[in-house]
């Protein structure tokens, strides 16, 4: 029988806490605050990070919460004990988005172990991927991993479904580039070269001009009248990759988090397997396009995330806030 002291669970809730910081959230805004008290933890949405304009409704704040705790539960049993989760777990206090205490002790498997090692090493590409195909049998088990947190990965296989995916997302990308408030939104989080600030997207993280793929996946535009931004070599980064939605077949703030937590275990399969994804939340944050993809692409389930799924040797830059930052 596997035992742990205090001391083995006081140091797996700090690893967990350090572990969920590197989250993936929509414009690296980290829309989250953690607190412990014996041995659990709260994990709580921050309201004040929300995109009031691009998230109204908090959608892409919880699959962004949902990624932080599917991190906490990983770091969880990679130090030895099982989570044991409570989602929404009081009505009164909406911004509780779940509570995760220790279980029983218990080592975690090799695959387990394989997608902890990837939390600090897993980064957003914003650009495009090299020629370097990504294998299909990789691509079947990630859509395995979203299965087992409750959501729905689908690769889109034509040509012409891939063609309406990209071309929504111009559509919604030229569209909220006219809208000077949302535009302003976005570029809240874009952060100038020597910046200091630990959130939102680095300089050296997004290109300066998109690099233009076959057919075209419009980025956001943080380098808006900057000359910020990183230069991408455009003869060496311009495959499309994998187009894939992830999808629910309700839409919740439940089916949300799960949402999250299904995209965080995908994203750190695909890192230790060396893919990179590149999101695509334009269309999504406008209600009719997002209504088009669900019921024309989508099989009328909804969908949550948009993704590129590739090969990239461009290692990336991010921050994170530090632990005393988000523990309230």
């Amino acid at each position: 029988m596997i035992t742990r002291t205090t001391q083995d669970r006081d140091r797996a809730i700090h690893s967990a806490l350090e572990a969920a910081r590197w989250a993936p959230s929509v414009h690296n805004t980290q829309p989250w605050s953690f607190a412990v008290s014996g041995g659990e933890i709260s994990l709580r949405a921050d309201v004040e990070r929300k995109l009031r304009m691009g998230d109204p409704s908090g959608r892409e704040l919880l699959i962004s919460c949902g990624a932080a705790l599917f991190t906490i539960r990983t770091a969880l049993r990679c130090e030895g004990f099982e989570p044991i989760v409570r989602v929404l777990p009081d009505p009164d206090r909406p911004s509780l988005v779940a509570t995760i205490s220790l279980g029983e002790a218990a080592d975690a498997d090799e695959h387990t172990r394989a997608l902890g090692q990837q939390i600090e090493r897993r980064r957003t590409h914003r650009a495009g991927f090299t020629d370097l195909p990504v294998p299909e049998r990789l691509v079947d088990a990630l859509t395995r991993e979203a299965r087992a947190e409750g959501a729905k990965l689908t690769p889109v296989g034509s040509p012409e479904a891939v063609e309406i995916v990209a071309a929504l997302t111009r559509a919604a990308q030229a569209a909220q580039s006219a809208d000077r408030v949302l535009t302003l939104e976005v570029i809240r989080w874009a952060r100038p070269p020597g910046s200091t600030r630990t959130d939102g997207v680095p300089a050296d993280a997004y290109p300066r001009s998109a690099a233009h793929t076959d057919p075209y996946f419009a980025q956001r535009d943080y380098a808006w009248r900057h000359e910020w931004g990183a230069e991408v070599g455009q003869e060496q980064t311009t495959a499309t990759g994998v187009v894939a939605l992830l999808t629910t077949r309700g839409d919740t703030r439940e089916e949300w988090i799960a949402a999250g937590q299904a995209l965080q275990r995908v994203l750190l399969d695909a890192c230790a397997h060396g893919v990179s994804a590149a999101f695509h939340t334009q269309a999504l944050e406008m209600y009719h396009l997002r209504e088009f993809l669900r019921q024309e692409v989508c099989g009328h389930e909804y969908p949550q995330m948009i993704m590129r799924l590739g090969i990239t040797f461009d290692d990336g830059h991010s921050v994170r806030r530090s632990l005393p930052e988000v523990l309230g």
